[in-house]
């Protein structure tokens, strides 16, 4: 069987798999994510779940999906919530340590590859994919094209602001979505953890993802918003109904009409199965 290793970088986890060319993870393994670590600790970390979903020969390529920004390609990380990683270069690092043809891109837009492929939106050309987790990210696909961006940073709906007077962001922003909306901000507001979270904090984050997913949905005509992440499918209905509801109440212009936001369709799979995506998509386009 022809295989990708696949590997999921965020806040929380690192997770590394093995996708095949029809979109399987036949094999995955994680290890929580270093906190206060440095750039050497935290790729060892890294390195040691990599080796522990072995593939041996079967393995053509690696595909990288990690939190941003970064610079195109992936060249150089500096997810906002793994602070030991700053111009870290995870392209270069990856691909000397395995040998593989290796292709890195954002996590959320490696979900939306994924989700394009075996998941929610399959057969969907207009759809954005979140992650509401640690962090809040965005993929953007329009016209059948996952977009990109100047600097390959494209989507990322968690720096949307939704409270404008809100708390301050790790971007050096005010009122973001991830501010307001992420694990750690949940966290920081009710002094528990977000799976503790009461029913008024779960539906008001829902509705804070609606009221972002309506501003992306009048700006750029599309109809699906996919959501997945350990906040968003962790609170489950009450969540996506709340989103749902503000949606509906945001985005009122007539091709606005009918919008969803629905939870991802490969549930906790999605981020290496995306991250598979990233590298066949990346190797295909390398033989083209």
């Amino acid at each position: 069987m022809d295989l990708a290793l696949a590997v999921d970088v965020g806040g929380t986890k690192m997770a590394a798999g093995l996708v095949s060319a029809e979109g399987e993870l036949v094999a995955s393994a994680a290890s929580p994510t270093p906190r206060d670590a440095d750039a050497e600790t935290l790729f060892s970390v890294l390195l040691a779940v990599v080796d522990s979903v072995g593939g041996n020969g079967d393995v053509s390529v690696c595909g990288v999906g990690c939190g941003g920004p970064m610079s195109g390609g992936g060249e150089e990380v500096s997810p906002l919530n793994i602070p030991g990683w700053r111009g870290f270069p995870l392209r270069r690092r990856l691909a000397d340590a395995t040998g593989l043809p290796t292709f890195v891109d954002n996590d959320a837009k490696a979900l939306a590859l994924g989700e394009g492929w075996r998941g929610a939106a399959a057969g969907v050309d207009n759809f954005i994919a979140m992650v509401v987790s640690t962090g809040v990210g965005g993929g953007i696909v329009l016209n059948g094209r996952l977009l990109d961006g100047e600097s390959g940073n494209a989507g990322h709906i968690g720096h949307v602001i939704v409270e404008p007077d809100g708390r301050d962001c790790a971007c050096g922003g005010r009122g973001c979505l991830e501010a307001e909306a992420s694990g750690p901000a949940i966290a920081a507001v009710t002094g528990r953890p977000a799976a503790e979270a009461d029913a008024a904090t779960i539906a008001w984050t829902g509705t804070l993802v609606g009221r972002a997913v309506a501003s992306v949905v009048d700006l750029l005509d599309l109809r699906l918003a996919v959501v997945g992440g350990s906040v968003a499918l962790g609170f489950g209905d009450p969540f996506f109904v709340a989103a749902q509801a503000e949606l509906e109440a945001r985005a009122r212009i007539d091709f606005a009409h009918g919008a969803r936001i629905v939870p991802v369709g490969l549930g906790s799979s999605g981020p290496l199965i995306g991250a598979g995506a990233v590298g066949w998509q990346g190797l295909h386009e390398v033989h083209a």
